[in-house]
């Protein structure tokens, strides 16, 4: 049987590889289409920042609120060319000491994100309707992974 969310599926999305998790922020590499290497982060800031660029290079999703963004901030933005140099297949092979997900945003309205996530290791596919329930998503799989939680 195929496995339903191994699959990257549009042309804005990203692999978040996890390697670790500390107070509220996680570390790892996040990979998308249009670079070979990952782009390192340390936190759920680096990881959004880096995203609106690459959404705001592509023009998709279209931003709701027009130039603002995410942070509320009002810009011109450029929308870019920009050639794939990883294929699909190559993306999902990309893999986190912690923790694989896939992200595929599908809307940006209301100053945040819409779409699903999936966590590659259990296949297991959770639609978000806010940035910060995203974040929620991924700390909360990372915590039953790690199997404690702090309150």
């Amino acid at each position: 049987m195929a496995r339903q969310g191994h699959y990257i599926g549009a042309p804005n999305g990203i692999v978040l590889c996890v390697d670790s998790k500390g107070e509220g922020n996680i570390e790892g590499h996040l990979y998308h289409g249009y670079e070979k290497e990952g782009i390192p982060f340390q936190s759920y800031e680096k990881v959004f920042r880096i995203s609106e660029e690459l959404f705001n290079a592509l023009g998709f999703p279209h931003a709701g609120n027009g130039d603002r963004d995410i942070y509320g901030h009002i810009h011109d933005y450029q929308k870019k060319e920009l050639v794939k140099v990883l294929k699909d297949e190559e993306l999902l092979e990309k893999h986190g000491d912690m923790g694989t997900f896939v992200v595929r945003v599908q809307h940006r309205q209301h100053s945040s994100w819409q779409g699903r996530v999936t966590y590659l290791e259990e296949d297991r596919t959770v639609y978000f309707r806010s940035a910060l329930e995203l974040m929620k998503i991924i700390d909360g799989v990372l915590c039953d992974t790690e199997q404690r939680c702090e309150e």
